[in-house]
């Protein structure tokens, strides 16, 4: 049974990164398709203003706090989390536990040759791991019949699907059951940085929580929606203060 904390009606599973990575070699056991996603702050305060986008959310089989606003919001309503659990550091490590047990990948999404690129970087850095197949992120809704008979095709114990949030957590929860592997999970920008083409904050950076900082001083663009990380935990407050009347 799920032990799971509600963060604003989203039940986030009560893991630290070795309890997700045992949940992930038990999917692996099983003849079902599992829907794990890594939703931060931003992700969670877009749910809450999409009713189907949290309903998505909360169907999933596996969903971790890649945020550290997150955990915070998790420790001003309680119980808190564990910790922070990154997608990316989920998917780095899954390559170097199933290495040597021939786990199959397909990476799925990102701007064209990408995919391609972050495969090559997998098996290079990472000897056991098979890429049985890729495919770029750019696609008509005619199409996905085609991309989803690949991906069977391949024969991939896990898909990684890189089409952005919320659109990979949408399509993800759209296409489950048609798809025949054992693992899907929405991995946002993942294969840029496995590619090389994205580099990942500086260690202290993601240590302290502020990898939110970084990529705002390298993208300044992204400030008008880096602004819901403070109106989530302020949201996460007023519950709470809500909740205590």
């Amino acid at each position: 049974m799920r032990n799971t904390v509600d963060v604003l009606g989203v039940p986030v599973d009560n893991v630290t990164m070795q309890g997700a990575l045992e949940k992930l070699k038990t999917f692996l056991s099983e003849n079902k398709n599992r829907a794990v996603y890594t939703p931060n702050a931003e992700i969670m305060m877009a749910a809450q203003r999409d009713p189907s986008l949290k309903h998505v959310l909360k169907n999933a089989d596996l969903l971790v706090a890649d945020g550290a606003g997150v955990v915070l919001a998790s420790k001003v309503l309680k119980p808190k989390l564990p910790e922070r659990v990154a997608g990316f550091d989920l998917v780095k490590n899954s390559f170097s536990i199933f290495a040597s047990q021939k786990v199959k990948y397909y990476l799925f999404g990102g701007k064209p040759g990408i995919a391609e690129e972050a495969a090559a970087n997998i098996m290079k850095d990472y000897p056991g791991i098979e890429i049985v197949g890729v495919r770029d992120g750019y696609f008509s809704k005619d199409q996905e019949n085609k991309i989803i008979h690949d991906i069977n095709a391949s024969g991939a114990d896990i898909l990684l699907v890189a089409l952005g949030a919320p659109k990979q957590e949408k399509w993800i929860h759209e296409h489950k059951d048609l798809l025949k592997v054992k693992v899907c999970i929405g991995v946002g920008g993942s294969l840029d940085v496995f590619a090389g083409r994205v580099k990942r904050a500086p260690r202290f950076f993601q240590k302290n929580g502020l990898e939110w900082l970084y990529r705002l001083i390298k993208e300044p663009w992204r400030f008008k929606r880096m602004l819901d990380l403070p109106r989530f935990i302020l949201l996460a407050y007023a519950v709470k203060l809500k909740g205590n009347r």
